[in-house]
């Protein structure tokens, strides 16, 4: 299944929508919104969430794999470095293969100190690049300690992230440069905000790939509407690796002051301009909404 939504990565347009699992075992409700929205007629494949902020969701893996089984679209399992060490990391690894879950959004994860489970710990033997290292190892028919698999190997897709923004945009390019020497098939950016934005990040990966000789490697531009002052607020001034303009910042405080209508129609009309946008200059997408649905599909269709 992940090998359409590869080609249509290389080939063709290409939107993933991200959902965060539940906190709980009720997945039903969330394919449930997807189904009555119609949204899955619109996108391409999914990505599942891997209890981001260290707040406890559902699996990441079962997420993805029930969406896939529902949809019948593919669906990327985000997995993060933080909770696990080598030995589980690439167990979950082999189980994903046999569920047909076979893309994997690699990452460091967020630090253990943010969990809403008291006193938990981070494991962090090392950051996203061993995660990448661990599929290509398990891809090849060997364990991460070099030893042959069991009359098997697997065939799975490593994704991996990178900041939207850097006062030093070199910096961006040799983390790039970085995953795509280990073969990741697409890196997802933070939100973009600004169309010269997007444009900056694909001549940084250019470069990438250009350093590296890979062609199979392609940028996904990250994207999340803002409805909000605050949340455009609180992305420009808390949120390492994202620019917001201040020319957002500033439409929306004009309409917060007149309601919160204002707000809403403000804050979509910049959003979709910019969906619309980036669609044109690049349509490689992965839609972030807060498990906001409706707003999703909005954006998408309207």
């Amino acid at each position: 299944m992940i090998n359409k939504l590869i080609d249509k990565l290389h080939n063709s347009t290409y939107i993933t929508l991200e959902v965060t699992p539940p906190h709980g075992n009720n997945f039903k409700d969330v394919s449930l919104k997807i189904n009555d929205l119609g949204l899955h007629n619109h996108i391409d494949g999914f990505t599942t969430t891997d209890s981001p902020l260290a707040k406890l969701k559902l699996n990441s893996i079962i997420a993805s794999y029930k969406l896939q089984e529902e949809f019948n679209l593919p669906s990327i399992a985000t997995m993060s470095m933080r909770d696990k060490n080598k030995i589980a990391l690439q167990s979950d690894l082999l189980g994903a293969s046999v569920l047909g879950v076979n893309g994997i959004l690699t990452l460091t994860g967020d630090s253990a100190k943010m969990s809403d489970q008291p006193h938990t710990k981070g494991v962090f033997e090392s950051d996203s690049s061993m995660l990448l290292e661990m599929v290509n190892c398990l891809n090849s028919g060997i364990d991460y300690a070099g030893k042959p698999l069991k009359d098997s190997k697997i065939d799975m897709f490593g994704f991996s992230v990178v900041n939207s923004y850097a006062k030093n945009p070199k910096t961006l390019q040799k983390k790039m440069s970085k995953k795509i020497s280990l073969g990741t098939s697409g890196i997802i950016t933070q939100p973009v905000y600004d169309i010269e934005n997007a444009k900056n990040m694909l001549e940084l990966m250019n470069e990438a790939k250009n350093e590296n000789k890979n062609e199979d490697s392609t940028l996904i531009l990250g994207y999340f509407p803002i409805m909000k002052l605050r949340t455009a607020q609180f992305l420009s001034s808390h949120v390492p690796g994202i620019n917001v303009p201040p020319s957002w910042v500033e439409k929306l405080r004009v309409a917060h002051e007149k309601g919160e209508d204002e707000e809403k129609k403000v804050g979509f009309e910049l959003s979709k301009n910019l969906f619309d946008e980036l669609k044109e200059l690049h349509p490689k997408i992965h839609l972030m909404s807060a498990n906001q649905f409706e707003l999703a599909r909005d954006i998408i269709t309207l």
